[in-house]
């Protein structure tokens, strides 16, 4: 099973602040973890929203809009995909996931499992 760990941006990162010494080797030694593990597929940083573009699909046809886009922390600021034998086990990584902004700031990750083409599909009818 496949999960995204999806990292929120607080108000520095979409400013452009880089996050402290702590915090980089933090998420260091948290990917290796899930290299040594076997549990890492892929994990990247995002450019701030103002870098970025949507594609809004409506009546009139896709529409471009240029970031940034709504509010820090609704923001993505980065990822990394894993690999579990459980949601348990997925869960249990995320709780190790560094705190995202440094440890005494709020912060928010959102997990979410990952569907391939041939995985059952919860909207889909039986």
């Amino acid at each position: 099973m496949r999960f995204l760990i999806i990292v929120k941006a607080g108000a520095e990162p979409e400013a452009g602040t880089l996050p402290d010494a702590g915090l980089t080797a933090a998420m260091a030694e948290f990917h290796a973890a899930l290299a040594r593990d076997g549990a890492l597929l892929d994990a990247a940083s995002l450019t701030p929203d103002a870098e970025g573009w949507r594609i809004r699909y409506g009546e009139a046809g896709p529409r471009v809009e240029v970031g940034p886009f709504g509010e820090p922390g609704q923001r993505i600021r980065g990822y990394t995909l894993i690999q579990a034998r459980s949601s348990d086990e997925a869960l249990e990584w995320a709780r190790r996931f560094p705190t995202p902004h440094g440890a005494s700031r709020p912060a928010q990750i959102e997990v979410h499992p990952v569907l391939g083409p041939a995985d059952p599909h919860p909207c889909r009818q039986a």
